[in-house]
């Protein structure tokens, strides 16, 4: 069995990439600092710093959602490969192909730790005679019911 979780901060916003061709999969590499359970004898603390891919609709909610310094869970497989570099040598990786990943704090307890990231994001407008509020315009298409 090949399976793998996570919990760490972000060390970068995710890198978002889309690939070429019909069906142009999204493609979002992100690296966790993952700290490890016991310290260092002086009592520093340490940290693992993991490779994570994520694809499609993952690698969208990561570019979307995913910051610098956020706190997230991640569960998915671990992946090795190797390639030749320019050099001629050949290059072996490790990564974590993502299959699920979520928040791993509440955006209070993030912006407590000195992480004030907010996206970007329409206010609703105020609620109309009916007691609904109403929605702004351009995020219909974020919806997932039209």
């Amino acid at each position: 069995m090949n399976k793998v979780i996570l919990m760490g901060r972000l060390t970068r916003d995710p890198d978002v990439r889309y690939s070429a061709g019909e069906s142009g999969t999204s493609v979002a590499r992100y690296t966790l600092a993952v700290d490890r359970r016991f310290n260092k004898r002086d009592g520093e603390a340490t940290a693992d710093f993991i490779s994570c891919v994520a694809f499609g609709r993952s690698a969208e909610f990561a570019e979307k959602y995913f910051h610098q310094g956020l706190k997230v869970v991640v569960t998915g497989r671990i992946q090795t490969g190797s390639y030749t570099n320019r050099d001629g040598n050949k290059v072996y990786t490790t990564d974590v192909v993502v299959e699920d990943q979520e928040f791993a704090e509440s955006k209070a307890a993030s912006q407590a730790n000195g992480n004030n990231y907010t996206p970007a994001r329409p206010e609703p407008s105020a609620a109309s005679g009916d007691g609904f509020m109403n929605i702004p315009d351009g995020i219909d298409e974020e919806l997932p019911f039209n």
